[in-house]
């Protein structure tokens, strides 16, 4: 994009922080953008009403009016201004529900000046004189249920998320088709479509394609008539007619018989069905969400799953990660996991220590969060104190899986990437040091070859409080 037609575009920037204010213009304007800011939410309203404004910049924390609300009302007037929502906590209902009022994206603080960047250039049409289309997307309310919420700030969680927000905007007709390791959680993404999507006061109906006899399989999908076979004394509604308009979510579907391939994929095309011994089409109204720990190329290719099948459930792929994957979600979901069973065991241990949550951020969870909820159950049952140490998790922790400490490497050129680690190692490098020094500032800046003021400039970086480490 030229800086002639950059030079076009005006962009609003809507945060009640003077100094993302700042960054944000510098950058901007150093990139040939023309930028104007607001404060809170009314003030960012009446910009864009009374201004020609191209992309908006928004937190979602804002005086008066928050920038969910703000992009409510935007989308209620018809404004289709692409916003991208901006928020410190990366929690699973803000993505959703900033992806389903239409949010062009979501970005998490500390922010990213090349991510910035990027979704500037995505976000703007490459010629001035494009004009906006008119959201046709009706606006839909999330209401996630806290049990089956997904836990992980990492970024790509809140891929996940901006996925679950799209595909819960789409007709019940877009089939879904998770992905992932044994214990990622791929029935939680499930149930957070179903949640989030217009169904919500219907059914979720589950079915283990593994754990339900294969000669039982048949039946429980379609039902049957009275008398349709030996034993079938009264008729029974199978689970795709108890669907009604809510989600039918079928686990391991890899492990469906061919024959019932051949089935589902029927009704997957004519949206309709037969009862067992019956003749009377029954029309399937349920969104079909299916899961599996298998490669289904390697079983296509294998003969033992439909390639047809296959395209008609994969019309939108959510590839979980494993939790090695995605170790700086560990710490937060130890801490659910530690709440959730001081609830349960009527416990009150408070806590990890510092070692403890690095064990567990270098273990490698072959079992992924299934395996780590366990661990912090039985943690938690075992603690006679008021903190979970390493020792209690070493004795049950396999020493075959703890792996040596690897670099995540990230970003879109060696330099970014080299500042991504140089920031992972400064902040555990500063934790360490007040770990050992149980807190003392002047200890640990000592230790370090730091003067106090560098260190404690480090600390305010990192916001790391000293306090968190005394004994």
């Amino acid at each position: 994009m030229s800086d002639i037609k950059k030079n076009a575009f005006r962009i609003l920037v809507v945060d009640d922080d003077a100094k993302i204010l700042y960054a944000f213009l510098e950058v901007l304007k150093k990139d040939g953008y023309s930028a104007i800011t607001a404060n809170d939410g009314e003030e960012a309203l009446r910009t864009v009403a009374s201004e020609n404004v191209d992309l908006i910049f928004m937190d979602i924390t804002l005086p008066k009016l928050d920038g969910l609300g703000v992009l409510k009302k935007l989308r209620e007037q018809n404004i289709n201004i692409p916003v991208i929502i901006i928020t410190g906590y990366g929690i699973m209902q803000n993505a959703i529900k900033a992806m389903q009022l239409g949010a062009f994206d979501y970005l998490t603080k500390p922010l990213d000046i090349e991510k910035i960047r990027e979704l500037t250039r995505k976000a703007l049409p490459e010629s001035s004189d494009s004009k906006t289309i008119k959201d046709e997307h009706p606006l839909l309310n999330a209401d996630i249920v806290d049990r089956y919420d997904l836990i992980g700030r990492s970024d790509k969680m809140q891929d996940i998320y901006k996925l679950i927000g799209l595909v819960s905007t789409t007709p019940n007709t877009v089939s879904v088709l998770i992905t992932g390791e044994s214990g990622t959680g791929k029935e939680l993404v499930a149930r957070s479509i179903h949640n989030s999507a217009l169904g919500i006061g219907y059914p979720f109906i589950g079915i283990n394609c593994s754990a339900v006899p294969d000669n039982l399989l048949e039946s429980e999908f379609f039902g049957f008539e009275k008398g349709s076979f030996t034993g079938a004394i009264d008729r029974k509604l199978g689970k795709f007619e108890l669907a009604h308009n809510g989600t039918i979510f079928l686990d391991e579907i890899g492990n469906l018989l061919p024959n019932l391939q051949q089935k589902l994929l029927r009704v997957l095309q004519e949206r309709e069905f037969e009862r067992l011994g019956g003749d009377v089409p029954i029309k399937v109204q349920a969104r079909f969400i299916a899961a599996t720990n298998r490669s289904l190329d390697a079983e296509i290719k294998k003969g033992n799953f439909r390639e047809d099948l296959f395209f008609r459930l994969n019309v939108v792929s959510i590839k979980l990660p494993p939790l090695r994957e995605r170790a700086e979600d560990i710490p937060l979901l130890a801490n659910y996991f530690l709440a959730k069973y001081n609830e349960h065991l009527s416990k009150k241990v408070k806590g990890f220590s510092q070692r403890s949550l690095n064990l567990l951020s270098s273990y490698h969870f072959p079992g992924n969060i299934r395996e780590l909820e366990n661990l912090i159950e039985r943690a938690v049952m075992l603690t006679r104190g008021e903190e979970i140490g390493h020792e209690l998790l070493e004795k049950m922790i396999s020493v075959n899986y703890i792996k040596e400490p690897s670099l995540p490497v990230a970003g879109t050129s060696f330099r970014q990437a080299r500042e991504n680690i140089l920031q992972i190692f400064e902040k555990q490098f500063i934790e360490e040091k007040l770990s050992s020094h149980s807190g003392n500032v002047t200890s640990a800046s000592k230790s370090s070859n730091m003067s106090r003021q560098n260190f404690q400039r480090m600390m305010k970086k990192y916001n790391i409080n000293s306090e968190d480490f005394k004994s």
